[in-house]
């Protein structure tokens, strides 16, 4: 049986770090608008301590919703497939106020998609140290070692080109739709 690795952040779900950002700052964020990844490490350095003291306590993911389909297509393949649920829960920014993350995202795996148990949950910041024969990811960087490579389309890789994409061997997927068409 064939090994599955699934990111979390931005492939299962999109959590509600974005609107905790805008709480804090007293801004509106447009995702359309922000092509670079470390631009929520380079926005939360300023007041970085007061930032991270003011969501430590919050839960991500409480009112998270699946994206659309993930589930259905998730349960079809758990029975073809050996699926693993790959995730960090650490904050690098803020790494002593991360163990209410690793709870808040084992307790929502665990609701939402009860049909992978949490033996299948992995949680690290180092998804290379692993092999799988497909690999579902947001970061293009967390595809390498796989067979079959699907970068879930964000608001962070949406410009990588269909070139850049075909050198590394990697299909852009937009939904959960797309990924049961390829691997069903």
């Amino acid at each position: 049986m064939k090994t599955v690795m699934i990111d979390m952040d931005n492939v299962l779900t999109d959590g509600v770090f974005k609107e905790y950002i805008e709480e804090f700052y007293k801004i509106e964020i447009d995702l359309n608008e922000i092509k670079d990844y470390a631009y929520v490490q380079k926005l939360t350095k300023k007041d970085s301590k007061q930032f991270w003291e003011f969501v430590q306590d919050k839960n991500f993911y409480l009112e998270a919703p699946l994206f659309q389909d993930c589930y259905e297509v998730l349960e079809k393949l758990n029975s073809k497939y050996d699926l693993y649920i790959v995730t960090s829960y650490l904050w690098n920014e803020e790494i002593d106020v991360s163990g209410h993350n690793l709870k808040n995202k084992y307790y929502y795996l665990k609701e939402r998609l009860p049909f992978i148990g949490p033996e299948k949950y992995i949680f690290t910041t180092n998804k290379s140290l692993m092999n799988f024969d497909i690999r579902i990811d947001d970061r293009l960087n967390n595809l390498s070692g796989a067979t079959t490579k699907l970068l879930f389309t964000a608001w962070h890789n949406k410009d990588l080109s269909k070139e850049e994409l075909k050198k590394k061997n990697t299909i852009r997927v937009n939904s959960w739709k797309e990924i049961e068409d390829i691997l069903l």
